[in-house]
């Protein structure tokens, strides 16, 4: 059995440098938190816990220290809240959705109706859609762009890890709805390259093991692709791996999402080896 790893998978630059900013701003008295998970995948995350960096829902939840902005961003309001409070603020929102929740605030400014294709309950979403003050309307598939209703000025950004196949399709039922039309594509080039690789490979193999938080839109949507070309299994850790996958097994092709760290992906890497 040949275990083959995609051409791009894993952390990505904006998670790197979001956990290598928290991980600067380690506190063992408790007193540095992220706002919400600072990635979508709970190992990392617990790692992190015991590395002095924890987690709050609510600023209200940290009386004082600093508080980590995650890569997926917040609105500005959370800023201004934060500064009230007196809390120190560290900000590791990936750069590629600190453009995209720009675009949308320039979008905004200048009249334009904005559109955010994407998940409209993923907190990257709703970032973008607070710097569009909220005013934004968020569309997440094709029925739902031709059921919108003609503007005068459209301006249109996305998730930056939405699917270049399904930006497209949702793109084109758009082009009627308004004769001053901005298209932004804030997807990331990571996200490009882990697709990409990630379809090449399920065209090769019998099965796709696709690695990464179950709560990781960017994993979930690879999982997604993948299974369009091969049998896919999305898992967390190698203790998912189940021994009656692999019967009749050739070919196995691994990808992990951008919020997943290298250490589990040799552990996969590794169980996968031993049954070859």
């Amino acid at each position: 059995m040949e275990v083959i790893l995609a051409d791009y998978l894993g952390f990505c630059y904006g998670v790197k440098r979001a956990i290598k900013i928290a991980r600067e701003n380690a506190s063992p008295d408790g007193s540095a938190c992220t706002l919400g998970p600072i990635i979508h995948n709970p190992q990392m995350v617990d790692r992190l816990r015991r590395e002095g960096v924890g987690s709050v829902d609510r600023l209200s939840d940290l009386e004082k220290g600093t508080i980590i902005i995650r890569s997926h961003g917040v609105g500005p309001d959370v800023y201004q809240e934060a500064e009230q409070r007196g809390l120190k603020v560290v900000d590791a929102t990936c750069p590629h959705v600190k453009k995209a929740q720009l675009s949308a605030k320039e979008l905004a400014d200048e009249g334009y109706t904005v559109v955010i294709i994407g998940e409209r309950n993923h907190p990257e979403v709703k970032s973008i859609f607070e710097w569009s003050d909220k005013k934004a309307v968020i569309i997440a598939s094709e029925a739902e762009a031709e059921a919108l209703s003609p503007v005068g000025r459209l301006g249109i950004v996305c998730q930056t890890t939405c699917s270049g196949v399904m930006f497209r399709k949702i793109v084109s039922k758009l082009l009627d709805k308004s004769r001053d039309i901005r298209i932004l594509r804030t997807i990331c080039t990571a996200t490009d390259q882990r697709q990409g690789a990630a379809m090449d490979l399920a065209g090769k193999v019998d099965l796709m093991l696709v690695i990464g938080g179950k709560n990781s839109a960017n994993t979930t949507r690879l999982a997604q692709l993948c299974a369009t070309k091969c049998q896919t299994y999305h898992i967390e850790t190698a203790a998912e791996l189940q021994d009656e996958w692999f019967d009749k097994i050739e070919k196995i092709g691994i990808t992990a999402g951008a919020s997943t760290p290298d250490w589990i992906i040799k552990e996969v890497y590794k169980k996968c080896q031993n049954r070859a």
